[in-house]
């Protein structure tokens, strides 16, 4: 099992040495608290019910800046061992509007008596696409490499990723989307590239009042930048949380969270882009909500760091 372990960190690690296709994806400065987006096997990893919704405005000020919106419902079912999940993404960038309803599963195994487990997931679902061109200003309406408009095309799509996590650290990797569907269904080129997720972090404890959150977030697709963000948070007294994050080469960022009950959670992000679009456009702002359902007598005996 230990072979397996250093296997998904190298691939992790050696990700950031491959080439990518445009990105399509939406992103998110608090991915963190988002991994079921990316990744099925994080299905029922919390070992409680837990829902999350992220709002983002991406180039505030700028005409058809993306906005995307994330809600992700995912909880653990008959025992440890299963999990389930179910995520909705509205996304809309210019012209193009993504609806996203994908559910997830996931099976973990238990690998050692220090609370680790090692968990595989499936995603399958759908991908509501409408393109209205017509909003576009054009110099040549009759431009061949215009997409004609395209409304409420459905595209089924499925995917899978590994998730292992202890109580201290985690590492996972996924491909959300296999399948390069076509976005009017007949273009060979205008399509839905497949993107291959990996994702890092741990808690490192300081003293009785601080702790910090380190992550690694790497987004691959083929032809386009390799996209990776890094981030730090950290913790005082289990409630406040003060971060900062560096998407390479791309943007730099910062995020307050607040842990206003023990399973009651919102946080609030912003980031700035590092290339000339940051001229015409005053960054990008995030809202977090997250709730954890809890039905024992027990309540929440600990926090849940990831």
């Amino acid at each position: 099992m230990k072979n397996i372990f250093n296997g998904l960190i190298l691939i992790v690690a050696t990700m950031g040495s491959l080439n990518s296709w445009a990105q399509q994806e939406p992103q998110f400065t608090q991915s963190f608290d988002n991994m079921i987006y990316v990744n099925p096997a994080y299905a029922g990893s919390r070992g409680m019910m837990n829902i999350t919704d992220i709002n983002r405005e991406q180039w505030v000020g700028f005409d058809g800046n993306p906005r995307s919106t994330t809600i992700s419902l995912n909880s653990p079912v008959f025992n440890e061992s299963f999990g389930a999940g179910l995520s909705f993404v509205n996304d809309a960038v210019g012209p193009v509007k993504q609806s996203m309803l994908f559910a997830d599963f996931a099976y973990n195994i238990k690998v050692n008596n220090k609370g680790g487990r090692l968990a595989f997931g499936l995603k399958g679902g759908i991908n509501m696409i409408n393109i209205n061109t017509a909003s576009l200003v054009t110099t040549d309406p009759n431009d061949p490499n215009l997409i004609a408009n395209v409304r409420n095309r459905v595209n089924p799509n499925f995917g899978f990723g590994m998730f292992y996590h202890s109580s201290k650290w985690y590492v996972g990797v996924s491909t959300p989307k296999m399948l390069q569907k076509s976005y009017d269904g007949i273009s060979t080129t205008n399509v839905e590239k497949r993107h291959y997720y990996g994702i890092l972090g741990g808690i490192i404890r300081l003293n009785e009042l601080w702790k910090l959150k380190p992550t690694t977030q790497v987004r691959i697709t083929p032809g386009a930048p390799v996209n990776v963000d890094f981030s730090l948070a950290a913790l005082y007294n289990d409630r406040f949380w003060f971060g900062g994050l560096y998407r390479l080469n791309a943007a730099y960022g910062a995020f307050v969270q607040v842990q206003v009950t023990p399973q009651f959670k919102l946080g609030v992000a912003t980031d700035f882009d590092t290339g000339n679009i940051r001229s015409y456009n005053t960054g990008s702002f995030e809202l977090l909500a997250s709730y954890d359902f809890t039905f024992k007598k027990e309540g929440i005996r600990s926090p849940r760091y990831f």
